[in-house]
């Protein structure tokens, strides 16, 4: 049994394998796994229309609840921060749907993007904890602090909305290294609120065109797919959180996105 997309015939296997070893790993830092799953579906699949964006927020509908409900069993999940960043997040997934369809339709561009992205979390990630803020758990929820909290979750969310990660892939580095949050505090509140917000973005996709009537609307089958494998990985990943190292896990993610980041750089360029 072959599973057929953009003309190429691959094992269901494949995509579910890589959705669980990327869930397993990029859940344990409150990421769903959806960044790494725009390389998958361009280099490996072939796929480089519009729905690549849409179908990753299809992983992160059926994925994400394997985490949540893992770090909620295990007490460790902020819902009050969850439900603060998707409020934040929400009002610029519209944006990042139009700048994806309007600004970055060419591939090459895409690909521009997809290396800046990559680029940034790595440095978010690298960036060290502020000494006086690493005893932190959970933010106080100040005026100020949500005023902070909401503001950079709009910019997430026009990220996230072009990107197709539902805004947590950058809201989890964002909270540790300006607010001086622990990974263990953010992960599950990231993972909530990019369930959240990626109800709102598949239907966005879905119901609204892209320039000349261009189709953005996701690829179910591979999304759903992606899917199943991205919800066992993340809730096996948010159980084995607990018991790996904070900094371990940071510096490992870093890297691998940084390799990312510099193989998309390679093959924009290298395609002009």
């Amino acid at each position: 049994m072959y599973f057929h997309t953009s003309g190429i015939a691959v094992s269901p296997v494949i995509p579910f394998g890589a959705a669980f070893v990327v869930s397993f790993l990029t859940s344990m830092v409150g990421i769903s796994g959806a960044f790494l799953l725009v390389p998958f579906q361009i280099s490996v699949l072939g796929i480089t229309s519009l729905s690549v964006s849409a179908t990753n927020l299809v992983f992160n509908l059926v994925s994400t609840p394997g985490g949540i409900w893992r770090f909620a069993r295990d007490g460790r999940l902020d819902v009050r921060l969850g439900l603060l960043i998707a409020a934040g997040t929400l009002p610029g997934l519209f944006i990042g749907w139009w700048v994806r369809t309007h600004w970055l339709f060419d591939p090459h561009s895409f690909r521009l993007f997809v290396g800046g992205v990559l680029s940034l979390l790595a440095v978010r990630m690298l960036l060290p904890q502020r000494a006086g803020r690493r005893h932190v758990v959970s933010p106080r929820f100040t005026e100020k602090t949500v005023s902070t909290v909401a503001a950079l979750a709009l910019v997430v969310g026009v990220i996230g909305g072009t990107y197709g990660i539902g805004g947590g892939a950058l809201m989890a580095p964002v909270l540790v290294g300006f607010l001086g949050l622990r990974i263990p505090a953010v992960a599950g509140a990231t993972l909530l609120a990019t369930f959240i917000t990626s109800i709102a973005g598949v239907s966005i996709y879905s119901l609204l065109p892209g320039p000349d009537g261009a189709q953005s609307s996701p690829d179910w089958p591979l999304g759903l797919l992606l899917g199943l494998g991205g919800l066992v990985g993340t809730y096996i990943g948010a159980f084995a959180q607990k018991y790996l190292p904070e900094g371990m896990l940071r510096v490992g993610l870093a890297l691998l996105i940084a390799v990312l980041s510099l193989t998309y750089f390679l093959q924009s360029l290298l395609a002009r």
